[in-house]
Formats: structure tokens, C-alpha cells, sequence
């Protein structure tokens, strides 16, 4: 099963990034990465999330990391979403049901003015408005129960909030 959990914030989490981000430096071709952050509720200190840690990667080209990646990630335990409906983005699991007991890291890898890179801002403003950082994390647990074998449904119930979020963080 891989049900939708939100658990409190666990102070192991910028670690866990670092860690797998240091490992993704020494097996990524470094000609084609040109950044990796720590992204998604993991990245905000004291919020609630899914105790997934997602990492994004800009490159110079998502052709060429097509090409270059999914081989060296798949020997790291991640499986890629080949048939990725968003075109602008590769996607990898780390602890996909079947292969592993729960999903421990996504890893999302875009150019840097695709539309991930863009949400940065997301993390940003709530890592300075708590107020807003607590209302996400009340959404959150809500849509949590309400969608819980549902990550599609959750992801979208979502939608709203961050695109106001992203309103109040100001333009790219």
C-alpha cells in the first residue's frame, strides 16, 4: 500500500537531503547538473509532511539527462516515470511499492525556467510566513485523510493554496 501519510517534522530531514544530494553529486554528470535543492514540506523547518524527501535538479538539458540519468539513478534504487504526462520534467522514486517498503526521495530534474525551478518561491515564502506555513500544514492533514490512497487527488486539492502562495511570493 502507499497511502498518503503526514507525520510532524522530523529534524533528520535537511541530513537525509544532504546525504542523498551528496551522493547524486558524485554519481550525475556534473557537466549537466546545475543546481540540487532540497524542495517540497521537507524543506520547511517545523512543517508537517510526508516523510518523502524531494530533491530537485536543475540541468542544462532535460534531453541529455534523459539520456544520462536514468541508468545511474535505477543502479541508486530509483525508478523512473518513463511515461510522465508533464514533458518539462523527469521524475524518480526511491522505495517504490513494489521494490521497496515505503517511498523515501523523489528526485524531480528540470531546467532551471521550467515550472519546478519556478515553484522554489513556494518553499521560500513559507520558510519566512509561518502563518501561512501553519495554514498549509492544516490543509495538508485534512486532504491527508480525505485522499489518503489518492496521491493525484491530494497533489490537486492542493492546487489552490500554492498557486495563492505563489501569488504572494511575488513574480519568478
Amino acid at each position: 500500500m502507499d497511502d498518503i501519510e503526514i507525520v510532524d517534522y522530523d529534524a533528520r530531514w535537511p541530513a537525509m537531503f544532504a546525504h542523498e544530494a551528496n551522493v547524486l553529486r558524485a554519481t550525475l554528470d556534473p557537466d549537466l547538473v546545475i543546481e540540487i535543492e532540497h524542495f517540497g514540506s521537507t524543506a520547511i523547518a517545523g512543517l508537517a509532511a510526508k516523510p518523502i524527501i524531494d530533491i530537485l535538479i536543475a540541468v542544462r538539458s532535460l534531453a541529455a539527462a534523459r539520456a544520462g540519468f536514468v541508468d545511474p539513478l535505477r543502479q541508486l534504487g530509483y525508478v523512473f516515470w518513463s511515461e510522465n504526462p508533464k514533458t518539462d520534467r523527469l521524475f524518480f522514486v526511491k522505495g517504490m511499492p513494489p521494490y521497496g517498503e515505503r517511498r523515501t526521495h523523489h528526485v524531480h530534474v528540470t531546467e532551471p525556467d521550467g515550472e519546478l525551478w519556478r515553484r522554489l518561491r513556494f518553499r521560500d515564502y513559507l520558510r519566512t510566513h509561518p502563518a501561512d506555513a501553519a495554514r498549509y500544514e492544516r490543509l495538508k492533514r485534512e486532504l491527508a485523510q480525505r485522499h489518503r490512497t489518492d496521491r493525484e487527488a491530494y497533489t490537486d486539492a492542493k492546487s489552490a493554496f500554492v498557486d495563492d502562495i505563489l501569488a504572494k511570493a511575488g513574480p519568478d
